[in-house]
């Protein structure tokens, strides 16, 4: 029975451990990613996710988050206490959509230079 109660503690601490790394992946892959001006959306521990293999120390998530201009992302993290936060398989799966092309915003202005020489015109 003595024996059966060390290994449930055993179980239990393991679990703890691995539920604490989790919260502070958690924290570390949402710091990175605000870092770099974008927001954390999607977290998904993945232990076999892509480069799993042969790996012994870092943990493996699948994320989605939106990047500094606005496009959906997703990507494949590798992160540990000590090895930082690695990106790998990063792409964009819907691209931002840019809410005024680059010259309308100059050719809006000019139409409205012109009208508002129009209107001081009239006025004299």
């Amino acid at each position: 029975m003595e024996a059966f109660v060390i290994f449930l503690a055993l179980i239990v601490t393991a679990l703890l451990i691995r539920l604490f790394a989790g919260e502070m992946d958690a924290d570390r892959i949402d710091q990175y990613v605000r870092q770099r001006g974008g927001k954390l959306l999607h977290k998904r521990w993945a232990p076999f996710g892509k480069g799993w293999f042969g790996e012994k120390k870092d943990r493996i998530y699948e994320i989605r988050y939106r990047d500094k201009d606005g496009n959906i992302r997703e990507a494949t993290v590798k992160t540990s206490m000590l090895a930082g936060v690695y990106f790998t398989q990063d792409r964009i799966i819907r691209q931002a959509v840019p809410l005024e092309s680059p010259g309308r915003s100059a050719d809006e202005n000019e139409r409205l230079r012109k009208r508002i020489a129009e209107l001081e015109n009239r006025e004299s």
